[in-house]
């Protein structure tokens, strides 16, 4: 983190991102000083409520963090900053967003945990459109311009007031994650069956294993009566909101998803917990699992990074895709939509035995209704060939040239633009299922 004194000794200067935390009630001018190199500028967690008018000035200027701040309104001069692409005003008290405060090149905007009621048409005018964070506003409608946002790959609106997604969102061409939890629209996942009650006498509590948005997760020992005391992992969930949604919604779905071998068994739901939060007591992933992909980073926007140079066998790469498609297909057979069908939410070992995580942008729908599910499943369908892709792209020898070639058709049918046009989950299921690997033809 930069200091304010640095900054107005001039100690900063050529500095491409500045960090700045300070209690600040006004924004400094020195920042303007910094405008030859400065691109990426975070002023979260201040008590800003505006920016200045000549903002602008900052002509090299491509990222803006500044949530945690008092800002009711999106700062009109965000508009006038030519190269201004990913915008971040999370949890500050914004009401208003006029279209004179989307930058020309907007990209990734994030207003997450707002009081938001309406957004501009021009929102949808803005052509490299690619994320969209708005959950935990008061939405009732999003902007029917969004229909024309050809790159508009991934949108959260979970814990708004809509009471329907609209047909044209449905249909996006690219759109491959969608989180909508916690809307009058959605089928209520507390209607699944409960998990079992666990007392946390129980339970105890060891090192922490990871932090995320929604909560910490711990290595723990759970003792029932009468029964061994066995290893297990303890989720502890935050109420805050999170980009995702409501980390109660996370927690639910991980109860409706029920059983599978692909995903991280669920032992129970902690009835006691001596400050009231919700937690899960949940298997324990042994150390030779780890996380596939890392998570997006500012450049790439909606992909995920790998480590250069990574590469995984044919045989690998297949049986991750194969546990993947399988799982999802078993959650669509629950009404259930994970939303977050990510590298990075995807556990794996040696063998390719795969874990998929991460239920926070989950959510649930009604089989039964035909044209909502179907376009549903077939917008996850595109995140998982997304996720074909990436793999496809890392094997490494193994693939004989008519599997590659079968593979790479499977993965182009996923994401194709039409969305009812792209197969279901059991019919890839099943494609991937009776894939014979052949070897390469030099071996």
């Amino acid at each position: 983190m930069d200091t304010l004194a640095q900054l107005r000794a001039g100690q900063l200067r050529g500095i491409r991102r500045l960090d700045l935390s300070a209690g600040l009630t006004e924004f400094p001018r020195e920042i303007f000083d910094l405008a030859d190199s400065l691109e990426v500028l975070n002023l979260s967690a201040n008590q800003l409520r505006s920016l200045p008018d000549d903002l602008h000035r900052l002509h090299r200027l491509q990222v803006l963090f500044c949530s945690d701040n008092a800002f009711t309104e999106l700062p009109e001069s965000l508009g006038r900053c030519a190269q201004l692409s990913m915008v971040g005003f999370k949890a500050c008290r914004i009401e208003r967003v006029s279209a004179q405060a989307l930058p020309p090149r907007l990209r990734w905007l994030i207003l997450t945990d707002n009081r938001i009621e309406h957004l501009p048409q021009a929102l949808g005018e803005r052509p490299h459109l690619q994320k969209l964070m708005l959950s935990g506003n008061r939405l009732r409608q999003l902007p029917a311009s969004l229909a024309n946002a050809p790159q508009l790959e991934l949108i959260r609106v979970a814990a708004n007031q809509l009471s329907e997604l609209p047909h044209w969102l449905l249909a996006l061409p690219k759109l491959a994650w969608l989180a909508y939890a916690g809307n009058p629209l959605e089928a209520d996942l507390t209607h699944a069956a409960p998990a079992p009650a666990i007392a946390w006498a129980q339970l105890h509590l060891q090192q922490p294993l990871g932090e995320g948005a929604s909560g910490v997760i711990h290595q723990a020992t759970w003792q029932a009566p009468g029964q061994a005391p066995q290893d297990v992992a303890v989720k502890l969930y935050k109420g805050s909101m999170t980009s995702d949604g409501s980390p109660l919604h996370e927690m639910h779905a991980c109860i409706r998803a029920a059983l599978h071998p692909n995903l991280i068994g669920v032992h129970g739901q902690v009835s006691d917990h001596p400050e009231g939060r919700a937690a899960l007591v949940m298997e324990l992933i042994g150390p030779h699992y780890r996380n596939l992909a890392g998570l997006p980073s500012l450049a790439s926007c909606t992909r995920d990074v790998y480590p250069q140079g990574w590469r995984l066998s044919a045989e690998v790469a297949l049986t991750i895709a194969l546990g993947i498609a399988s799982v999802a297909a078993h959650l669509h057979g629950q009404g259930l939509n994970h939303g977050d069908l990510y590298g990075h939410n995807i556990l794996f070992n040696p063998q390719g035995h795969c874990l998929l995580g991460d239920f926070g942008a989950a959510a649930g729908y009604d089989p039964a209704h035909s044209p909502v599910a179907g376009a549903l499943q077939r917008i996850e369908v595109r995140a998982f060939g997304i996720l074909l892709g990436e793999l496809l792209e890392r094997i490494d020898g193994g693939l004989g040239a008519q599997d590659r070639e079968q593979l790479q058709s499977l993965q182009e049918r996923c994401c194709q633009p039409q969305v009812m046009g792209r197969p279901g989950f059991s019919a890839i299921e099943r494609e991937l299922g009776e894939l014979k690997l052949q070897p390469p033809a030099s071996a």
